[in-house]
């Protein structure tokens, strides 16, 4: 067998030197008929080789295929794959068909060999012959993943793509709904796989709070984003414990409660996911819970992080508690955590016991013992407590001792939202009543809202929110006004939601449908009337004359009834700007027209009438006095809208505004110097995040604010200008985590790929700018830009096997293909005497793991 391979090896290394060479064809031909080398051998051993660029020519390729399929089909033999194969290295064989095929159509097509046809005819009896015993448990997901992608290619023949929608099906009975959930415990642990194991950056991982921390960061920072926190299958992963507590203790930008729910209510069932994925993904069981001992046990024995951590938790609730007296706000984190691991069987009884004696004797009330003590489960008693009939201040009350018990918030989260989905499907008042009364608690508790970020897709929340608003008219409801009333609240629960969690995707997907958010983004439009048309047309004409004529008797239910809540959202902007320009309208009848905007009936509206009128004022100054007065007047309205003057502070709006109009003697001019600005703020969180984790403290960066401050390539110039700064300090280690995690954490759809822009845009110059340095100084950038290159590409390839039921690459692009291209640029760059080139290709090279997962690294 080993001289098998050694033969065919040698063929193929010749065939670098001599593309398409048909002696080379002619040889392998007479080796397989003459039973000096096997077809199972020549085919393992041609499609491991496939992977190297060196063979991507479409003569060689072809020709290879040919030989392959030729001997098989002379030979009689039912299979192309060798019996006695283990299942590690007919998995093997079977991803590399893949790669080989993916390749087959990204080559450029050549009007002599038919390398796509000949690939597709291998795969097809590579696959339709394999025994799904024969794959290794180990790769069993992975191949799903990337049988599952290779469907979704657009290029594939029609016969490739049910082979392999057969294989998919059959692996995904064989390896169950659990295993294929894996993807969500692979965001972060491809952090530890990429930062811990690689053998090329270091070998403190294993101690590494630092890419945990950033991690867990992003997480509940955007946790209502695509893969924040509450998404069911992205975020899960080997969670270090002391960095959740760490990012506790030291929450600046996020609220302690926020941390503490995270901790208590969410933590313990992405752990459970991990195992999941741990028991499913190894070949070896794992000592899974009695690493999770050894964790919480350690955590317990930090006295020190966990009397700051209950200090800040207290010191927050207090200040922020409008019922101080509740007694759910002073229980401890550590027994609460420990309880939440028991009810989720993570932990048993016995071990809680021996860390925490007192335990049994804990007397502080849950939610959970009160819907026990009245003969209901949990669901049932938020259901009875949360109802329209419900008054708003104990609603709010209702919802902070929710907030208060983390151990609630996974059932809170379930009924909220079957009452909401629920409700999107009818306009009948009952079910009206409702939908507007859970988007009036999403919209003006909080707590509410984080509550579910944490626990749920917020983007599929909103699409059940917009898809309902898309839809939704009035025309054969019973009550017009109250239905429209209901209706806007839905529109104020979207905009806030849309704005707090800084949503900005304009598509909301769920399953085949979607729905645009377009119509609520551009609300502050002001249209001309002459370019209205259609439904638009009418109902500007329409509610201008119910609005602003004298002789108007108001707002009838007939013009209620003619008019979608989303056209009357697009006009309302224009109505405002017509009517105070209009000099036909006296102040009377313009205030009275403005009147029915500040009540209940049309208050949804104001959050593009007042963009409008800050836009109009901005171009027009004090040349606007009617914009001026309008605008005071919604502001002061009591049903302005939270989300139009969010903190709304109008003495220090008015010293700004006579500051910036350069207005002299302007009093208490407000003191900017002592603030960061705005272009220097993205360093100056890039030096904070290295300080905390230089002084072993949990560092967090947002890198979408400072992507939004400076841009993506000024951001990443000056990334690497401050970790190359800390690089010469000695701490290339700590460097390279944050370098990791900035360029490959998942972002939302539309971001750019920085990964993909730092490695094909700002690596060649930055090689160039260390090629200039004397030899003598070139060692630490040559360190660390080597550490992120193998760092970033390791975490890239983890993720895409992680996220392979997603559409798109979640980095912009796949890591074969990054690393394809990095690895050429080196070795033309390296041909040139680039000494920095030629030195990370070495180091790239000498890692065993590194050219495992990258073989285009392999050493020439």
């Amino acid at each position: 067998m080993q001289t098998n391979v050694l033969s065919a090896d040698s063929v193929l290394i010749l065939y670098r030197s001599f593309p398409g060479d048909p002696d080379l064809q002619e040889y392998l031909k007479i080796a397989i008929q003459s039973d000096m080398l096997s077809i199972a051998v020549f085919v393992s051993t041609f499609l491991q080789a496939a992977r190297s660029t060196e063979l991507h020519a479409p003569a060689t390729l072809d020709m290879l295929c040919r030989v392959a399929l030729d001997a098989h089909y002379s030979s009689g033999l039912p299979s192309v794959l060798s019996l006695t194969d283990t299942p590690v290295a007919v998995s093997n064989t079977l991803q590399d068909a893949l790669a080989l095929l993916r390749v087959a159509h990204e080559l450029p097509i050549s009007h002599f060999h038919q390398l796509a046809t000949s690939a597709s005819e291998l795969v097809i009896l590579l696959f339709s012959a394999v025994d799904l015993s024969q794959i290794a448990p180990s790769q069993a997901i992975a191949l799903f993943g990337e049988a599952s992608s290779m469907i979704t290619h657009g290029s594939i023949s029609q016969d490739v793509r049910q082979i392999l929608e057969s294989f998919a099906l059959s692996l995904g009975l064989l390896i169950g709904d659990d295993a294929k959930a894996a993807p969500e415990v692979h965001m972060m642990h491809s952090f530890q796989s990429a930062l811990g194991k690689s053998d090329t950056v270091g070998s403190s991982s294993n101690t590494d709070t630092v890419s945990f921390s950033l991690a867990l960061s992003y997480l509940v920072t955007h946790r209502a984003n695509e893969f924040g926190a509450g998404s069911d299958t992205d975020p899960a992963a080997l969670l270090l414990l002391l960095s959740a507590f760490i990012c506790l203790s030291e929450s600046a930008s996020e609220s302690p409660l926020i941390w503490r729910a995270f901790i208590i209510g969410r933590l313990p069932s992405i752990l459970i996911s991990f195992e999941k994925m741990i028991n499913t993904d190894s070949s070896t069981p794992e000592n899974w819970r009695g690493a999770l001992q050894v964790a919480v046990t350690s955590i317990l024995r930090r006295s020190d992080l966990l009397e700051r951590c209950g200090r800040l938790v207290n010191q927050w609730t207090n200040s922020h508690s409008t019922h101080p007296e509740d007694t759910t706000i002073t229980r401890l984190l550590p027994r609460d955590f420990l309880r939440q691991l028991l009810l989720s069987g993570l932990l048993d009884q016995s071990f809680v016991l021996a860390m925490d004696p007192t335990f049994s004797n804990d007397t502080t009330v849950y939610l959970q013992s009160e819907a026990q003590d009245v003969g209901l489960d949990l669901d049932a008693y938020i259901n009875s407590k949360l109802t329209p009939d419900t008054g708003f201040d104990d609603v709010r009350l209702w919802i902070e001792r929710i907030w208060n018990d983390s151990n609630s918030h996974k059932t809170f989260t379930e009924v909220a939202l079957q009452r909401f989905n629920t409700s999107v499907n009818s306009l009948d008042p009952e079910t009206l009543e409702t939908l507007s009364f859970w988007s009036r608690i999403f919209c003006l508790c909080d707590p509410a809202l984080d509550i579910l970020a944490l626990h749920s897709k917020i983007p599929d929340l909103m699409f059940h929110a917009l898809f309902f608003l898309q839809q939704a008219d009035c025309e054969t409801v019973g009550d017009p006004q109250s239905a429209v009333s209901h209706i806007g609240d839905v529109v104020l629960f979207v905009q806030s939601t849309l704005t707090r969690f800084h949503l900005e995707t304009d598509v909301f997907i769920s399953g085949s449908r979607s729905v645009s958010s377009g119509f609520l983004r551009s609300t502050a439009v002001v249209h001309r009337s002459e370019d209205l048309s259609g439904e638009d047309a009418v109902a500007f004409n329409a509610w201008y004359k119910a609005l602003f004529d004298r002789s108007s008797e108001g707002i009838e239910d007939t013009i209620l009834r003619a008019t979608q809540p989303k056209i009357l959202l697009r006009i309302s902007a224009s109505l405002f700007s017509h009517a105070i320009k209009d000099v036909n309208i006296d102040d009377e009848v313009l205030n009275n027209g403005i009147s029915y905007f500040t009540g209940s009936l049309l208050r949804w509206t104001l959050v593009g009438v007042v963009q409008a009128l800050t836009q109009e004022i901005q171009l027009k100054g004090f040349s606007a006095p009617k914009h001026f007065s309008v605008l005071q007047t919604l502001l002061l309205s009591s049903e302005c809208p939270r989300t139009s003057v969010p903190n709304f502070d109008a003495v220090t709006m008015h010293r700004v505004i006579m500051h910036a109009l350069g207005v002299p003697n302007a009093q208490s001019q407000p003191a900017l110097s002592s603030q960061i600005p705005g272009q220097s703020q993205p360093r100056q969180a890039i030096r904070d995040a290295v300080a905390k984790a230089r002084g072993s403290k949990a560092p967090a960066l947002d890198v979408e604010r400072a992507i939004k401050t400076c841009g993506c390539e000024k951001f990443l110039r000056m990334l690497w200008s401050e970790l190359l700064a800390t690089a010469n300090l000695g701490e290339t280690d700590v460097c390279t985590r944050i370098a990791t995690f900035a360029l490959t954490i998942p972002r939302p759809l539309g971001s750019p790929p920085l990964l993909a822009m730092f490695l094909n845009i700002l690596l060649p110059g930055l090689i160039a700018t260390i090629d200039n340095r004397q030899v003598g100084d070139q060692a630490v950038a040559i360190e660390l830009l080597g550490s992120i290159v193998s760092s970033t590409l390791t975490a890239s390839l983890h993720l895409d096997l992680a996220f392979t039921e997603v559409s798109r690459p979640v980095l912009g692009q796949p890591s074969i293909v990054m690393a394809r291209r990095v690895a050429g640029d080196l070795r033309s760059r390296a041909k040139k005497h680039s000494h920095a080139s030629k030195t990370i290709l070495q180091r790239l090279a000498s890692s065993q793991s590194f050219v495992a997962n990258f073989p285009v690294f392999k050493a020439d």
